[in-house]
C-alpha cells in the first residue's frame, strides 16, 4: 500500500468522479483506475462502484473513508514535522556574553562550517540572564556564559564547563598600569574604568572588588569586545577574564595587553548551556562537541600571553 494511492482515492471521493479525479491529478482515468484496483486486491475489498456512466467510492469505501482520513492526517504531520526540522537544522542560534567569542566560539564556528556549509549559525551577543531565558523558552539552541566559581548553576540547563580563568586587568601598552607587574585595586581607582553593564558578571565581579571605593572615572559598555575596543582606543583600562584575553588579535598585535590583579584569586568560568531537551538536533549536538574538544584542546595547550 503507497500512501499516494489513499490520496488518489480520497480525491474521489472528494470530486465525486474517478473523471474529475484523474483530471485534477493529472493522471489518465485507465492509469488512476488500475491503482485503485491494485488497492483494492490489496485491501481485499471492492472501493469503488464501476458503472459506464462512470465510477464513484462505494459503500465499503465510504466506510473505510475515516481510517483513510487518520492515514493521511498523520502522513501530513510527518511531513509537516519533517520541513520543520529540516529548517531547523539550517539554523542554529547561539547566545553568548561574547567573553570568549574571539578566542574560542570564532575558531569553534569556523570548524563547524567546513562539516555544515548549508547551516546557517546566528551568533546573537546578550546578557546572561538574557541568554538563559532565551534558551529556557527554546530561543535559542546554546549559550555561551560566564560565571563566578560560587555561582549556583540553573537546573533547567545542561551545563558543561569549557574554561576557567581569572579576572586580569586589560590595558593599552603605553598605559602607566602596563609598566607594573601586577595591579592593584589602589593603581586602578587611578585610570578611567571601563566597567561592563548591569547583567554581566564581570559587572558583579567589579563592584565586589572595589568595595563601594569609586575610580577617577568610569564608562558603562556593553560586553567583553566593546571594552577591548574602548582600551585600545585610549579609554581607560578595564577587567576581563583572562580567557577573553590570551589569543585576542588585538593582544597578539599589541595593541591591548594585559596584567594580572594583584592579591586576587577570584576564580571564573565559562561553560556551555543547552536545554534537557531529546533527541538534540545533530547539528547543535556537534558544534556542542567542537566547542568542548576545543576548550580541552586550549586548557592542554593554552596560548602564550
Amino acid at each position: 500500500m503507497r500512501v499516494e494511492q489513499l490520496e488518489y482515492l480520497a480525491a474521489v471521493t472528494r470530486l465525486g468522479s474517478l473523471r474529475r479525479a484523474a483530471e485534477v491529478l493529472h493522471l489518465s482515468q485507465p492509469a488512476l483506475s488500475e491503482t485503485l484496483r491494485n488497492l483494492e486486491r490489496e485491501l481485499g475489498v471492492e472501493l469503488l462502484e464501476r458503472k459506464r456512466s462512470g465510477a464513484k467510492i462505494s459503500d465499503q469505501g465510504r466506510e473505510l473513508l475515516p481510517h483513510i482520513a487518520g492515514v493521511l492526517d498523520a502522513v501530513d504531520q510527518l511531513r509537516q514535522a519533517a520541513d520543520e526540522q529540516h529548517q531547523i537544522s539550517r539554523r542554529l542560534r547561539l547566545g553568548t556574553v561574547s567573553a570568549a567569542t574571539v578566542t574560542l566560539l570564532t575558531p569553534a564556528i569556523r570548524e563547524f562550517r567546513v562539516a555544515h556549509p548549508s547551516t546557517e549559525v546566528e551568533v546573537v551577543a546578550d546578557r546572561q540572564d538574557d541568554i538563559q531565558l532565551h534558551l529556557a523558552e527554546g530561543g535559542f539552541d546554546l549559550g555561551l556564559v560566564s560565571y563566578l566559581r560560587d555561582d549556583d548553576l540553573p537546573p533547567g540547563l545542561h551545563t558543561t564547563e569549557l574554561l576557567r580563568g581569572r579576572p586580569v586587568v586589560c590595558v593599552r601598552p603605553d598605559s602607566p598600569l602596563a609598566a607594573l607587574k601586577a595591579v592593584t585595586v589602589t593603581d586602578l581607582l587611578v585610570e578611567p574604568l571601563i566597567v561592563m553593564r548591569s547583567g554581566y558578571v564581570m559587572h558583579r565581579y567589579i563592584h565586589r572588588l572595589l568595595s563601594g571605593r569609586t575610580p577617577s572615572f568610569s564608562y558603562s559598555a556593553d560586553g567583553a569586545e566593546m571594552c577591548k575596543l574602548m582600551v585600545a582606543e585610549g579609554l581607560g583600562a578595564t577587567v576581563l577574564p583572562d580567557y577573553s584575553m590570551l589569543g585576542d588579535p588585538l593582544e597578539r598585535s599589541g595593541t591591548i595587553a594585559w596584567r594580572p590583579l594583584a592579591d586576587d584569586s577570584t576564580e571564573l568560568r565559562v561553560v556551555i548551556q543547552r536545554r534537557h531537551a531529546h533527541p538534540i538536533p545533530t547539528a547543535t549536538r556537534e558544534l556542542h562537541a567542537i566547542l568542548v574538544r576545543r576548550a580541552a584542546e586550549r586548557r592542554a595547550y593554552p596560548p602564550s600571553a
